[in-house]
């Protein structure tokens, strides 16, 4: 094997409260993939936020070809050829996509910005990637797929010989990930050094030559060739114990019909959409991206404004005045963003759980009763194995998995709940979350309360859901009862039928 072109050696790193990386040693080389596993809050991205200058280490060292490297800033990580693409994207949302792309680095004409030789220059790197995407198009309007597409073009523009993903597919279609999969493998033939992180094992054991695996800041082990270790081996390093089956799938009796959505439309969503959930029920909505799954979802929480239909529940109609109407009916959500929809991220776990509920008698006239509120805080931290030091840390600082369970403690500390939407609710979240998420998904359907999973990994929607509806262009395009639900059945409903032949062979 050729010399390490990456290496770190007994690197740590300190946070209040936390210790995040506790003597960390691994290397990477020239053409291969290198594959980094872990539970959220393993230490992954605090490592990758190192490699890219935005970290100092408390502790060990850096060594790039060989040399020591000391960055101070990103700057001083991508002048050393370094590119991190970053689960929690880095952009400017009001500059256009050829000025995020060349952020730095922007060519100029009689001293101004030259806009034109940057989105000729942005368009031709975006096509040899293989990327539809306007230039010229702020980047604030685009969906987050089509953000992360263009983060992922901005590290191969720099022309990077070190190039770390941080959960690239989280946001991706199947044919947008195809596109990231061929990049990977064209990058790896040019000789470039990869790291990737991924929380979806098919993913690493397609990409990845090998692999390290973390677990509470450490490392646990390392694997030169990763296609040789069976999956049930990393997942019980990653997670400390095993997991048979992490769906944990628990069939229950149907109940009344609770909810019933009829013809519900919006300027989205033009054509009148119908269905019903049942008591106990867990429901899952599969489709492409762009299919309109959280389109629904948002007009049925009331986020989006009613162009026409109903929603009843218990048979009573449910107000369309707004997101206060549905959570005072009992209808919640868990949004597919939950950093820009679902938290205060400066706010503290604590703040975050009680936001909601505080209506409900944690009020003394004009003082909340913090005791009350640190009290149901506390609780939930337990109930949910919420890792955080106390429940007054930022919930900013938490990881993507705990940050899900803060919105989930939020929304299950409300004691009319009834229905439960869950939009993508282990995006970016390992499989010892994802397990325990979907515990609580059965808990809360046992209770008697309907539940609703929208979700783009098949496998996971297939896995938990009693029955399945699948969206394709805006309409519910079938339903699937769980003994006829099968992958093919599912791409069947999801894909027009040449792509899905094209698809399934």
């Amino acid at each position: 094997m050729s010399t390490a072109v990456l290496r770190f050696e007994n690197v740590s790193k300190q946070f209040p409260g936390v210790k995040a990386l506790d003597g960390v040693s691994f290397e990477a080389h020239a053409g291969r993939v290198h594959g980094l596993l872990g539970e959220n809050g393993a230490g992954k991205s605090t490592l990758l936020k190192m490699l890219g200058g935005q970290y100092r280490p408390d502790g060990g060292r850096l060594l790039l070809n060989g040399r020591p490297c000391d960055f101070h800033s990103a700057g001083d990580a991508i002048a050393a050829g370094i590119a991190v693409i970053h689960q929690e994207l880095q952009y400017v949302a009001e500059l256009s996509v050829a000025e995020n792309v060349l952020l730095g680095r922007l060519p100029t004409r009689f001293g101004l910005v030259d806009h034109a030789e940057a989105q000729r220059r942005v368009a031709a790197q975006l096509a040899a990637i293989g990327i539809e995407l306007d230039p010229a198009a702020r980047l604030g309007e685009l969906s987050i797929a089509q953000r992360q597409m263009v983060e992922i073009c901005k590290a191969v523009a720099q022309d990077a010989q070190v190039i770390a993903f941080d959960e690239p597919t989280s946001s991706l279609s199947h044919r947008e990930s195809e596109i990231l999969f061929r990049l990977v493998h064209a990058l790896r033939a040019e000789g470039r050094t990869l790291i990737y992180i991924s929380h979806r094992l098919e993913e690493l054991y397609a990409l990845c030559d090998s692999c390290t695996i973390f677990r509470d800041g450490r490392k646990v082990a390392s694997h030169a060739v990763m296609a040789e270790v069976r999956r049930e081996r990393l997942i019980s390093e990653m997670v400390g114990r095993e997991l048979s089956d992490i769906y944990d799938y628990r069939p229950r009796p149907a109940g009344q019909q609770r909810l019933q959505v009829q013809e519900l439309r919006s300027q989205a969503l033009p054509h009148g959409l119908s269905f019903e959930v049942h008591g106990g029920e867990v429901l899952g909505f599969f489709g492409l991206v762009g299919a309109g799954r959280s389109e629904l979802m948002r007009l049925l929480y009331g986020a989006d404004r009613r162009r026409g239909g109903q929603v009843l529940l218990d048979g009573v109609p449910v107000s369309a005045a707004g997101p206060a109407a549905a959570i005072a009916a009992g209808i919640v959500l868990c949004p597919e963003d939950r950093k820009e929809q679902g938290l205060l991220t400066q706010a503290s776990v604590a703040e975050n759980i009680n936001i909601s509920c505080r209506r409900h008698g944690l009020l003394a006239g004009l003082f909340l009763r913090h005791r009350r509120e640190a009290a149901l805080a506390d609780d939930f931290i337990q109930r949910l194995r919420i890792k955080t030091p106390h429940r007054r840390q930022a919930v900013s600082l938490l990881s993507g998995g705990n940050q899900q369970k803060v919105i989930l403690a939020r929304w299950l500390a409300e004691p009319g709940l009834k229905v439960l939407i869950l939009d993508e609710p282990t995006r970016g979240i390992d499989v010892g979350a994802k397990n325990e998420i979907y515990r609580l998904i059965h808990e809360v359907a046992a209770r008697g309360c309907c539940v609703i999973v929208v979700s783009s990994e098949l496998p996971e929607v297939l896995g938990i859901a009693d029955r399945l509806l699948v969206m394709r262009d805006g309409r519910i395009s079938g339903e699937l009862p769980r003994a006829q639900a099968s992958e093919t059945a599912a791409l069947a409903l999801a894909l027009p039928d040449p792509a899905c032949s094209d698809f399934c062979d």
